[in-house]
């Protein structure tokens, strides 16, 4: 029984292939944020400025991530179409609004700070791929480097270490040299994941 358009093809994903993709996507990255917030440590890019913001104010991460943001989105419907900005739009407001619930459905009663911050790195970066693969993004930082990616063929994981570098810059007005050391190590793990694998060659759906 044929679909029509909802069928998915070798070189492009079906609507019902995207909503299961990016909401997984979406899940995994919301997962590695909260164990970086239960922790106590930060990630690079829009979220990791966004964590900081949380530390220092109190104010509400998903508020903050979102706002963030804003500026761009304009980058991406500019230089990424609107098929991609508006599927980016509601993946930044889909993990807005995860990651302000999952603490109501989720508790860490124990966590090793260095298996925490592997964890995230890992989750963080299979969210990011699963986004990225149906056409999205999570915002910030990450569709700068997707873009030049795709542009000029720098590697995204690099443009996102670049990023990153700027933010701990900023951190060590925010937390202690131990927490700056582990949230630097869960980048690294994010950062070389998205480095090696994410690579338009092996993977052409969209």
């Amino acid at each position: 029984m044929r679909l029509g358009r909802w069928n998915a093809t070798a070189t492009k994903h079906s609507p019902l292939e995207d909503v299961q993709g990016i909401g997984t996507g979406l899940l995994l990255v919301a997962l590695g944020i909260s164990v970086l917030a239960h922790l106590g440590f930060f990630v690079g890019g829009i979220a990791g400025v966004s964590l900081l913001i949380r530390y220092a104010t109190g104010w509400n991460f998903g508020v903050v991530y979102f706002l963030c943001n804003l500026p761009f989105f304009g980058l991406a419907i500019l230089r990424m179409g609107r098929a991609f900005t508006i599927k980016t739009i509601f993946v930044v407001a889909a993990l807005s609004v995860v990651t302000a619930w999952l603490p109501q459905m989720l508790a860490f009663e124990r966590l090793d700070p260095l298996f925490g911050v592997t964890l995230a790195g890992i989750l963080i970066g299979y969210g990011m791929l699963a986004v990225f693969r149906h056409g999205a993004s999570v915002g910030g930082i990450s569709i700068l480097a997707f873009y030049l990616q795709d542009r000029f063929g720098w590697r995204a994981g690099l443009v996102l270490l670049a990023g990153d570098v700027l933010i701990f810059a900023a951190s060590f007005a925010f937390l202690t040299p131990m927490a700056i050391a582990y949230s630097a190590l869960g980048a690294l793990v994010l950062n070389l994941f998205v480095a090696i694998n994410h690579r338009r060659d092996r993977y052409v759906a969209l």
